[in-house]
């Protein structure tokens, strides 16, 4: 089973509640290796080439040819937990900049008050 690190961008299959089936879609890979460690899940956030609605958790990748995806992209605060199963390949990963930017807005829409 292929190891999958934070900030990787991989393609999902992905089944969604409004619609019959599962589509292929880009991710980013939000939990660390340690939680990878004994568990067979991930999460991710999704990932949409749809940047004219930009919504509350919502980051607009400056390094979306670096991180492997066609299109300029954002990444949404739509979470979830996947099976590695459901991952199909690696597509690249996220620049230094853009997966610190999506951890402070992880932060902002789960509500997380800062360490003291």
């Amino acid at each position: 089973m292929t190891a999958y690190k934070r900030g990787d961008v991989v393609l999902v299959g992905f089944v969604f509640a409004d619609e019959p089936g599962a589509k292929h879609r880009p991710a980013v890979v939000l939990s660390s290796r340690a939680c990878h460690k004994n568990r067979q899940e991930v999460i991710v956030a999704a990932v949409t080439s749809n940047v004219d609605r930009v919504l509350f958790g919502d980051y607009t990748l400056a390094d979306w040819k670096g991180a492997g995806l066609l299109l300029p992209s954002l990444v949404t605060c739509i979470l979830r937990t996947i099976k590695l199963q459901m991952i199909h390949r690696r597509l690249g990963s996220l620049s230094a900049h853009d997966l610190m930017a999506i951890d402070a807005n992880v932060h902002d829409i789960l509500g997380l008050k800062t360490r003291a």
